[in-house]
């Protein structure tokens, strides 16, 4: 089976592939730990004053929400992507279940021309074999014949 199609997407499943991927992004994480930086610097120094009170009270509220909802997203659109390559690789298995079988197959096709060469050698060594035992055969009982004569 092919990858669902955007099309073939609900609408929650796109918001959690383009939330996953631009939370997973360089870009993202590049411009929250600017963001940061400057949060936290400009109330360190105290440029800021009162907004967000020692230890950054809104800022930790804000990284709170952030985390609480990105991670759920997140991990249904993980869970999504492992369903598909789950498929992709049950599909990849049965191909190469099937593509082993060919080959086992081919190997037996191989064989048998083999086999049948080798049983028509085996026959033609023995058929030799007699017809150079009969001439031996035949000159030993002659020598045996002639040997009682003299």
């Amino acid at each position: 089976m092919s990858p669902p199609t955007v099309a073939l997407l609900t609408p929650g499943q796109r918001i959690a592939d383009a939330v996953a991927a631009v939370m997973g992004s360089w870009t993202f994480i590049i411009v929250q730990s600017v963001i940061l930086c400057v949060w936290t610097s400009a109330h360190l120094v105290g440029a800021i004053r009162r907004s967000d009170p020692y230890p950054l009270t809104v800022l930790n509220l804000a990284l709170s929400f952030q985390a609480a909802h990105a991670a759920p997203v997140i991990m249904m659109s993980h869970n999504r992507q492992q369903d598909i390559d789950r498929e992709a690789a049950e599909n990849e298995y049965r191909i190469d279940v099937k593509a082993e079988l060919e080959i086992e197959l081919l190997h037996e096709k191989i064989d048998q021309p083999r086999e049948r060469e080798i049983l028509k050698l085996t026959e033609a060594v023995r058929m030799l074999t007699v017809l150079l035992e009969e001439p031996a055969s035949g000159a030993r009982e002659s020598d045996a014949e002639g040997g009682g004569r003299s």
